[in-house]
């Protein structure tokens, strides 16, 4: 099958592609990696009428600091991202989640903003974005605006952008002092993940766990907040009976799907097990970085 008939722009400035989506509203999609909306393109599963390809616009594709955090740009590759030393140093769950999406050379040309924009609940870096407490910042006809991660997914699919606007980059709060880990189960290497979870684990003085942010995909229509995982680690010793315990608060309050790759159930049963695994890894993790600071 072929793509639907569609009017295609090139854009030169943001200022361009945002009069563009303006002016053509939801019928109107942004082209930048096209790893997800090429493919639905050709099945027919969306149908824009016009196409705003964003990729002759200079400037976008920069992985830098920036006032203290990580700026990424809209054209920047997951792979870029991945690799980036940048990355590693100051947002290290960015880079682990990177390097599990799809393979290499999707990652080549796909872009970590639009992974974010496009928002399937079951994809790495929406989660990542989340528990890094990071946001988007939207570019809209009349100003610019930021979006925290928390208040960007509204479902499946769904964000809170609206009618022409795009996100220009996005931004992470560096964490260096963090210990950083991504755990996902898929069917197959490559495939998007049934569950996966990022954590990030810091430690106080003593060595107890000062505090922990962890986010899932895969078991609800968002990314997910597992708030009472990090409510019950947050002040205790980072031993593997401590963070099993609070592991299993992990399925409360989900909600998740069932399909062909998974029940309900199964997908609370991985919650717990990928919290577990990452946190785990990121207490570890956190353990050497303060051993060697």
């Amino acid at each position: 099958m072929k793509p639907a008939p569609f009017d295609y722009v090139a854009p030169r400035t943001v200022e361009e592609a945002v009069d563009h989506l303006t002016r053509h509203g939801a019928d109107a999609r942004v082209l930048a990696g096209g790893q997800s909306l090429v493919r639905l393109m050709n099945t027919r599963l969306a149908t824009p009428a016009v196409l705003v390809d964003i990729n002759r616009i200079d400037g976008l594709d920069g992985i830098a600091l920036e006032n203290g955090s990580l700026r990424i740009g809209a054209l920047a590759r997951q792979r870029a991202a991945e690799l980036s030393e940048v990355v590693h140093n100051e947002a290290s769950l960015l880079a682990q989640a990177s390097a599990h999406v799809a393979h290499a050379s999707v990652r080549r040309r796909g872009t970590v903003v639009g992974s974010i924009a496009f928002a399937d609940p079951s994809a790495e870096l929406p989660a990542a974005l989340l528990a890094l407490d990071g946001e988007a910042i939207v570019t809209g006809p009349d100003s610019e605006r930021t979006v925290a991660a928390a208040d960007l997914f509204t479902g499946a699919f769904e964000t809170s952008l609206r009618e022409g606007e795009l996100i220009s980059a996005i931004r992470v709060p560096r964490r260096p002092d963090a210990g950083a880990a991504w755990t996902e189960v898929a069917r197959r290497e490559g495939d998007l993940p049934v569950c996966g979870a990022g954590a990030l684990v810091t430690l106080d003085a003593n060595g107890a766990i000062a505090s922990a942010r962890i986010a899932l995909c895969g078991v609800g229509a968002t990314p997910v907040r597992a708030m009472a995982v990090e409510e019950a680690l947050t002040g205790a010793e980072p031993t593997e009976d401590a963070i099993v315990a609070a592991a299993e608060r992990a399925a409360r309050d989900l909600d998740p799907p069932s399909d062909p790759h998974g029940s309900a159930a199964y997908r609370r049963h991985l919650a717990v097990a990928m919290t577990r695994r990452s946190v785990l890894r990121a207490a570890e993790r956190a353990r050497e970085g303060a051993a060697n600071a």
